[in-house]
């Protein structure tokens, strides 16, 4: 059975997933300036994969692998491209709404999956405490003022962020079962790779003179391969093996916070308001899920 410390170290590793990713809408959407959205998810993903293989070297060098139970190679080959697959599709669909919709609602329409995290958990037979729903709630409220605050001005690219933060959903859901079978590294570089050939597969056909900006690009495709993709999602899938569904959801959406508190950090933003009051919801959503944990729930 999963202990108290277990969870909390789990809800710890996501948390710093969601500051990476906070970080890296900025990098997106600066990147895609000067390069098409499939192009900048080919090279990253791309380089996410490649990032991962030195540590991979010396995992299989020290004959230590992270203790998951053996598949096999067809196996893990087959789970590896089906989530590749589904994150081509999530994060491809997140991209082409970066293209005409402002980041503030990008975010907030992704993190949709606050909520249908636990809602679509339901009807899996996963039991999700009051506690969690009421921090979701507090996430979500704290997340509208963060990034819409008067109003939501909706465009093209929102439709695309909305059907994407249902296979961000599915994405979340699914990702912790599959991860308990595999090695994380292993199991990373494989859905990277997936993803990065069906990215350049899209990219060659719809995107003319796709990859002439990469250089241009570079910085943003360098924290979107290296850090967003090869360190994040690693982490997440050690995490959620452990980490509940819903935590990890509400923890998650902790990335439009930091993605604001970036702003004001490096970008000489103002303090205001609206992030002072959704800063302060967002973040008592996120402990108010903690109750749950801390209870054994």
């Amino acid at each position: 059975m999963t202990t108290i410390k277990e969870l909390l170290k789990a809800d710890g590793l996501l948390l710093l997933v969601a500051i990476i990713w906070g970080f890296a809408f900025v990098a997106q959407r600066s990147g895609m300036e000067v390069i098409g959205p499939f192009a900048f998810s080919a090279v990253r993903f791309a380089l996410g994969a490649v990032s991962l293989v030195p540590v991979l070297l010396v995992q299989r060098w020290r004959r230590a692998p992270d203790g998951v139970a053996p598949l096999s190679l067809w196996k893990r080959l087959l789970l590896s491209a089906l989530m590749g697959a589904l994150l081509f599709i999530a994060a491809s669909l997140q991209q082409l709404g970066l293209v005409t919709t402002t980041a503030g609602n990008a975010g907030f329409i992704t993190c949709l999956y606050v909520v249908l995290v636990p809602v679509v958990g339901i009807f899996l037979g996963r039991k999700t405490g009051i506690q969690t729903w009421i921090g979701a709630v507090l996430a979500l409220a704290g997340l509208y003022i963060i990034s819409i605050g008067a109003g939501l001005k909706l465009v093209t690219g929102d439709l695309y962020e909305l059907v994407g933060a249902f296979f961000w959903t599915a994405y979340i859901l699914v990702i912790g079962p599959i991860g308990k079978r595999m090695d994380a590294v292993e199991f990373s570089m494989g859905q990277f790779a997936t993803c990065s050939v069906l990215s350049l597969v899209t990219a060659v056909v719809v995107e003319p003179n796709a990859f002439a900006g990469v250089r241009a690009a570079l910085i943003p495709i360098l924290y979107g391969g290296i850090m967003s993709s090869g360190v994040a999602f690693t982490l997440q899938v050690v995490a959620q093996r452990t980490a509940h569904p819903s935590h990890a959801s509400i923890i998650f959406s902790m990335q439009a916070l930091i993605a604001a508190l970036g702003g004001v950090l490096f970008l000489h933003e103002p303090v205001t308001t609206r992030l002072l009051v959704g800063g302060s919801l967002m973040f008592a959503g996120m402990l108010c899920s903690q109750l749950t944990t801390t209870k054994g729930g």
